[in-house]
């Protein structure tokens, strides 16, 4: 309890290695809040900083937590090629506006193994001409990867931007065969 006598938020957050380096899980009660890419030590400091300044409290590491134990089961078997669709509940509380309403279309409306332009996805929530809003809101998607904002690409063809980096939006786009893999 708080000193005002409320449930603090309770983060747990635990990392797992995938094909595309260390991912950083973060799960409150409602469900998946935060995945980071390339979860090395500092990385992951900044980001239970950011979780704490966020949602309050200490985030606390528990990779044996339940809130946990399905997110961890379903990306290693997206990892695997086994899952195609994650069925997690999440917790949009670090993203609203706007943001939230493109991510939760994108979610819903872009399946594996194909993509969608940043423009197409504007119109899609009503905002023709949204492009480069919907660029901003990939770029502050808090849950990268089971919100895929790896599928969003521009409208020429070209890969586009990616917080996790050009390399790790291939792999994932590979991954799911949109792409062919790397060469190297």
């Amino acid at each position: 309890m708080d000193s005002d006598g409320q449930d603090e938020q309770r983060v747990v957050w635990a990392v797992v290695g995938t094909d595309i380096g260390p991912l950083m899980l973060a799960a409150t009660r409602d469900g998946l809040v935060n995945v980071v890419f390339h979860a090395t030590d500092a990385v992951r400091d900044r980001a239970v900083e950011r979780l704490a300044a966020r949602l309050g409290g200490t985030p606390v590491e528990d990779p044996d937590s339940p809130l946990l134990a399905e997110a961890i089961h379903q990306l290693r078997a997206y990892f695997a090629g086994e899952r195609h669709d994650f069925d997690l509940p999440l917790d949009w509380s670090l993203i609203s506006g706007f943001n939230r309403q493109v991510l939760r279309e994108l979610a819903s409306g872009v399946p594996y193994g194909t993509v969608v332009g940043y423009g197409d996805l504007a119109g899609r929530v009503g905002q023709p001409g949204g492009a480069q809003a919907v660029g901003v809101a990939m770029g502050a998607n808090p849950l990268p990867v089971v919100v895929p904002c790896h599928r969003v690409v521009e409208s020429d063809g070209g890969i586009g931007g990616f917080g996790g980096g050009l390399e790790t939006k291939r792999k994932l786009l590979a991954l799911e065969g949109v792409l062919p893999e790397p060469l190297f």
